[in-house]
């Protein structure tokens, strides 16, 4: 910062004013303001996020910490959050939980230590309540994307409830009412999906079929292997409802294993809208997350852009259905 006053004939505290935002009495002009800029950008200027931290000003830091960072749909999320917080001059400090509790603490730890103005937990961290206890207690701001509407921080959430009875009322308009569901284990988002599906066929006085319910992992292998239960029921489904693409994607090939045409003789739906959802064969008709709209909301309450007050309702977006090839009418070849 000395070099830059120098070289600007400015205050070293007007040169720090400027670099660090900071609000003043008396408006800096625009002129000062680029020369400060263009100054620093020539002379390879970078701020010390520690020192800044320990200052007390901002460093710039946002902390990620994901649940599965494999997972394609958070691949997605993960670059998204980058793009968005770059353009508000953040970069992003990210961190991999590998679903385990005490990588999740650790995690924060490093982030906490690294001074990051914020910190963003993307996918559900309920079964880890130690480190929810100790965000909770720390006064770096914490928001949750993609943990399930209930939880307890701030969380920007999709309407889960609402998209699988989009896909349902998509699937009885084409005919289907022996629709299975198949999804991981019943943590957040997942959890309200499955609810979501039970609670559509208590609405219409047709309960679930036994044994079309099925929890396998949240990869290919795992639709492999509920495929292989489910066409060995008495009666087999018309349509199946996956509670993510990854898991629509792993039936997709199941089905062609089984020698079963799609949607000829079986409909196949996801959620989520990953990038190769649109490419799989045939192409599946899915939910498509609100992905920018939710991590832009995500980084107004995490950056102080909006205030998440007690009265003020958090965000709960909207998905929208996608229909593709995957989905047909019952026995349509």
């Amino acid at each position: 910062m000395r070099d830059i006053a120098r070289a600007t004939n400015l205050s070293q505290s007007t040169v720090s004013r400027v670099l660090n935002r900071t609000a003043t009495v008396v408006p800096i002009a625009e002129e000062t303001r680029e020369r400060v800029f263009a100054t620093a950008r020539a002379l390879g200027y970078r701020p010390n996020p520690l020192a800044r931290g320990l200052r007390g000003a901002s460093t710039m830091l946002l902390g990620v910490i994901v649940r599965e960072i494999t997972d394609p749909f958070f691949a997605g999320a993960i670059e998204a959050v980058t793009t968005a917080a770059g353009a508000r001059g953040y970069n992003v400090v990210l961190g991999h939980a590998h679903a385990r509790a005490e990588e999740a603490i650790t995690l924060w730890g490093v982030l906490e230590a690294r001074h990051c103005d914020a910190i963003l937990l993307m996918g559900d961290m309920r079964d880890q309540p130690r480190l929810l206890q100790d965000l909770r207690t720390e006064h770096v701001p914490v928001v949750a994307l993609w943990h399930g509407a209930q939880t307890d921080v701030p969380c920007v959430a999709v309407d889960n409830h609402a998209g699988i009875r989009r896909v349902l009322d998509h699937l009885t308009g084409l005919g289907h009412r022996r629709i299975a569901f198949v999804g991981p284990r019943r943590l957040g988002d997942i959890e309200e999906r499955e609810a979501a599906f039970v609670q559509y066929f208590t609405g219409i006085d047709e309960p679930v079929r036994a044994g079309y319910v099925e929890h396998v992992p949240n990869d290919p292998s795992g639709a492999i292997d509920a495929l292989s239960r489910l066409v060995k029921v008495p009666e087999p489904p018309t349509a199946i409802v996956a509670a993510t693409d990854v898991l629509a994607i792993g039936l997709l090939h199941a089905a062609h294993a089984h020698g079963l045409r799609v949607p000829g003789q079986l409909s196949i739906t996801g959620f989520d809208d990953i990038s190769m959802a649109a490419y799989t064969v045939p192409a599946l008709t899915t939910m498509r997350m609100p992905m920018g709209e939710m991590v832009d909301q995500a980084l107004r309450l995490a950056l102080g852009d909006t205030e998440a007050g007690v009265d003020q309702p958090l965000p709960v977006l909207q998905p929208s259905l996608v229909v593709r090839e995957s989905t047909g009418p019952v026995g349509h070849d």
